[in-house]
């Protein structure tokens, strides 16, 4: 019998249902929202005045497509079984308390990058009025649009990227319009870096690192999608709209302007409604922080108090939480330690696709339950080879300065949990046949 939860629930805990499946231009828009917005146009800006066009395209091109593989695997998985990356997890090498873990980790980070944000809009907000509201005014009513947003789920994410999307996307096209009207694109695009000089291989880094955590996080969006091609389209047109296409256009407004500041950038090139609409944009990178964060909470709750918490009431507290955080300015003390965290996540995909594609230790009863639109009723607590694979990941990632981290600990992770599950499968079936001879 199918599974079924409260509509602002928006199915936390149970599968994603084939008559909840969205469109594959709706997941689109949710997914290229949170790569436009203002963090991602800051990006660009930084290699456009470090780089020359050319360079921070490779660069782009690099440090995205790699991970664009783990997307699609990710969000595959994710189409497939209808969780969401913590829920997945469960069945996919990190056993119950290992996905509750991710989903703390993915709660209290996100949940701090959230209130960080709210921060970064409000001001934005603030400025655009002349500091008629002040801070804590404009950031308390920012948080709570953003928290009623995600209150009611993916629905409302789609509605608000039909809106932010466009929006940026205007600006973006207007600010290179009038780039164009003093520049010539071939000289742009021949020009030299404004700025000091930085390297491939570091640009290529800061691009990886950026693109992450909403790597990690594909199946809580693609857990919507109607098919496997469907997560293809999806994440690969997000990557060429949002993160080349707004890189590209941010690199050549930097060479323009020879700023890296990007909201002198834009004030200068659309004026102080395109600040403003970029400013806006920052709710579509924002409310997908919020929302990771609600599923990721509801998930650590339910591993480790057996308690089934509404995913909107979750959203409520962590969102009037974040903001009064960001009012006070506390957030800024903890960016060191969201940070810290943040160095866990890399490796989660290398368990999750090793366990899921390769061994498929939990595919048989994730396949049966499927079909009966449940989920198995038993997963394993934890597995010790899991937490030491997590454990050389995260060194390697931080210790190995060839390379780019991020895919250092996705690769040294899955390498190490597959030879280990390996080595204990073979040491187990020597066992079984000296017991039988014996």
């Amino acid at each position: 019998m199918t599974q079924h939860a409260p509509k602002t629930d928006d199915f936390s805990l149970v599968r994603v249902p084939a008559h909840a499946r969205l469109p594959m231009w709706e997941v689109l828009l949710v997914r290229i929202g949170a790569l436009t917005c203002i963090s991602q146009f800051m990006l660009g800006a930084a290699l456009g005045y470090g780089m020359t066009f050319w360079q921070a395209f490779w660069a782009t091109m690099f440090g995205s497509i790699i991970l664009q593989v783990v997307s699609v695997l990710l969000g595959i998985a994710g189409a497939r079984e209808g969780l969401s990356t913590s829920m997945l997890a469960r069945w996919a090498g990190f056993g119950k308390y290992g996905s509750g873990l991710i989903g703390a980790i993915f709660a209290i980070s996100l949940a701090g990058w959230f209130g960080i944000q709210n921060s970064v809009f409000a001001q934005g907000v603030d400025q655009a009025l002349g500091g008629k509201l002040g801070f804590p005014l404009s950031a308390a009513l920012t948080g709570l649009f953003v928290t009623i947003i995600v209150i009611f789920g993916f629905k409302w994410l789609s509605w608000t990227a039909k809106i932010a999307v466009p929006g940026f996307l205007l600006v973006m096209a207007y600010g290179i319009y009038k780039v164009l009207e003093n520049h010539s694109l071939s000289s742009l695009i021949s020009s030299p870096a404004p700025g000091p000089a930085l390297s491939i291989s570091a640009a290529t880094t800061i691009v990886a690192g950026g693109f992450i955590v909403g790597c990690v996080i594909t199946p809580d969006i693609s857990r919507y999608c109607r098919s496997s091609k469907d997560v293809f389209g999806m994440t690969v047109i997000g990557i060429f709209l949002g993160e080349l296409g707004v890189n590209m256009i941010a690199v050549l407004m930097a060479h323009a302007i020879k700023s890296n500041d990007i909201m002198t950038i834009v004030l200068q090139l659309t004026g102080l409604f395109g600040a403003v609409l970029v400013t806006f944009a920052t709710i579509k990178i924002n409310d997908i922080n919020l929302y990771s964060s609600s599923l990721g909470f509801t998930n650590a709750i339910h591993t480790l108090f057996k308690v089934k918490s509404n995913r909107a009431i979750v959203t409520l507290v962590v969102g009037i939480f974040g903001t009064a955080l960001s009012i006070m300015g506390i957030l800024d003390q903890f960016i060191g330690f969201l940070i810290l965290l943040g160095i866990c996540v890399p490796p989660i995909p290398g368990i999750i696709i090793v366990d899921y594609y390769i061994l498929k230790r939990s595919r048989k009863i994730l396949d049966e339950s499927r079909h009966l639109g449940t989920l198995p009723s038993e997963s394993e607590n934890f597995h010790p080879i899991m937490l030491v694979a997590w454990g050389i990941g995260i060194l390697a990632g931080y210790y190995i300065d060839a390379g780019i981290p991020s895919v250092n600990a996705i690769l040294a992770t899955g390498l190490s949990y597959y030879i280990g599950m390996k080595l204990l499968q073979a040491f187990n079936q020597s066992k079984i046949k000296v017991e039988e001879v014996v």
